[in-house]
């Protein structure tokens, strides 16, 4: 089944959260507040523009809009195995969230709630499998609230 306009957009607005977080090493959590409901609107319904521009370009934009600050939550340095890219998070981020509401006028806002979501730091963590599990068990995971054996 092809991804419509609206998953791919998701998939752009996910990936560069992610970017944005790593960057600035601040947690999803932490970039979803600060950028706000009004700016992830505008990268979701942005996305097939920014997605032809250089992701360091539209993510500096939004850097010093949101006036995001360098953190200390660094995954990156801390993974002993290959790291995935920004862009194979954020499909991972789009499929659960696509899970939990399927809903496309519903996906900023669910994207928010995922992003904010406590399962966001289990998936963080690289060396651990949860990024690459079966996407139905990460959402049962999701919906539980723990991680499942």
């Amino acid at each position: 089944m092809a991804e419509t306009v609206e998953e791919n957009n998701l998939f752009f607005a996910c990936s560069l959260i992610e970017y944005i977080a790593r960057k600035t090493k601040n947690t999803k959590k932490l970039v979803v507040e600060k950028l706000g409901k009004e700016n992830i609107r505008k990268i979701y319904e942005l996305a097939e523009v920014y997605h032809c521009e250089n992701i360091e370009k539209v993510s500096d934009e939004f850097i010093e809009e949101a006036k995001i600050n360098m953190g200390d939550y660094d995954i990156i340095s801390k993974c002993e195995y290959d790291v995935p890219t920004y862009w194979d998070i954020g499909k991972v981020y789009k499929r659960l969230i696509i899970m939990v509401n399927n809903d496309e006028k519903q996906y900023v806002n669910t994207l928010i709630e995922v992003l904010s979501s406590w399962i966001i730091e289990v998936i963080d963590n690289y060396n651990s499998s949860m990024y690459y599990e079966n996407p139905s068990y990460i959402y049962a995971c999701y919906e539980e609230g723990r991680v499942l054996e």
